[in-house]
This record gives C-alpha cells, structure tokens and sequence, in this order.
C-alpha cells in the first residue's frame, strides 16, 4: 500500500527515485543547491514494525562533513522513533524537507577535488609510475584495414618507392618559369 501511496505522490517529482520496491531515494534541495543532500530509506522486512535503513552515503553527498550526516541522521531517526508501527517513508522525506536549513546550518562545503588530489599525492609515492600502463593500440575500421592491405604486400610492407615523388610532374610545373 505504502509503495502504491510514494509512487503515485512522487509521480513526476525528479527529486525522488526508486531503487528498488523496498529502498528509495530523495534529494532534499534543488540540484545546483550547495545545501542539498540525498536522503535514501530502505525497508527491512518487518517495517514498518521495526525501522527502516537510512543512509545518507551516496556519492552526491560527498561535500557534506561526516559530523553533518550523522547530525541529520540522528534527527531522523528520532522521526523514524516517533512513527514507528506506521508508513513513515513520505513523512520522513517531508520532514527533511520541512528542516532543510536547520539540517544544514552546520554544513561547510567540503571541497572533495582538494582532498581527492591529497590522496592521490600521498599515495603516488608508493606507486609505480605510470609506465605500466599499455598504449592503445589505435582501432582501425574494415574500410582502413582493406586500404592499408591494399598498399602493402603479403609480410605487411610497403613496396618501394610508395612515397616517392613524381620528378616528371614537378619538371613540368616549375617549366613554365624557364620560359
């Protein structure tokens, strides 16, 4: 019943998705908003007896601090604690909705390219260079591989003078300034 209700509620809503039947997501604020974050419940198989998972470790949630998300998930479960024995999944996204800013008064942008780079310098040093890596060979077509075939002999060589140039040509052209 309850997955019937979020279906036809957040019909059309871009912010919310569905996982799967029994796990959802919504992303509380607009997409270029530095205070949204993604908000995902699943159902065990005793809910709504018993709470649901919440999580909050979605790679859109990568700028926020750990000690924000934990805040945020603590007031949330005291939501899941209040409802408990009922659907809760639409008020649950609804209350984060409703306590956005005070979820996120707290929050510091957290700049990941910086701490991604930081790692990726400290382990670089105990890495072997990239030498390792194979170059690609470059992928020719039917079409290119028949040209080339074309131009060369049985062992895949040129035949001599391919890229010779035509000095009977060229006398005839530069002729005409001898005149």
């Amino acid at each position: 019943m309850e997955l019937e209700a979020l279906r036809s509620i957040y019909e059309g809503d871009e912010s919310f998705r569905e996982l799967s039947p029994v796990s959802f997501q919504y992303r509380i604020g607009e997409n270029g908003d530095p205070k949204a974050f993604l908000i995902e419940i699943s159902w065990t198989e005793t809910y709504p007896q018993t709470p649901p998972i919440l999580s909050m470790n979605a790679f859109f949630n990568n700028t926020i601090s750990s000690a924000v998300k934990q805040s945020i998930l603590a007031k949330l479960q005291e939501a899941v604690e209040a409802n408990l024995g009922t659907a809760m999944t639409y008020t649950l996204f609804e209350y984060a909705k409703d306590n956005k800013e005070q979820f996120m008064e707290n929050h510091n942008p957290i700049n990941s390219a910086t701490s991604i780079s930081n790692i990726i310098s400290i382990e670089t040093p105990n890495t072997a260079p990239s030498s390792k890596k194979k170059d690609k060979k470059e992928q020719l077509s039917k079409a290119q591989k028949r040209k080339l075939a074309d131009k060369t002999d049985h062992k895949g060589e040129l035949p001599r003078g391919w890229n010779w140039v035509d000095v009977v040509k060229l006398s005839k052209t530069g002729s005409k300034d001898d005149e």
